[in-house]
């Protein structure tokens, strides 16, 4: 258990931040998911996963190389159904 001032703040900022990321994450996810169910060629999905997308990269949740994986997955997705 944090026992300093700081250490206590650290820890209530490190669940903030944790809540944060999670929620993020999970809105990715359900895009991803959403593509999936969507028909073809449609923008609103493709729009709202690489929203997503951009935001988690963006806050550091996934790597560059990760995001732009999943931006093609979710174009030839879409672009084959």
């Amino acid at each position: 258990m944090a026992i300093t001032k700081g250490a206590k703040k650290a820890h209530r900022q490190s669940l903030r931040k944790n809540a944060m990321n999670q929620t993020r994450k999970t809105a990715m996810r359900t895009a991803m998911k959403n593509v999936r169910g969507a028909e073809k060629g449609d923008i609103k999905a493709v729009a709202a996963a690489y929203q997503a997308i951009d935001k988690a990269l963006k806050r550091g949740i996934i790597k560059k190389n990760t995001a732009a994986r999943r931006k093609a997955k979710v174009a030839k997705t879409l672009s084959t159904k």
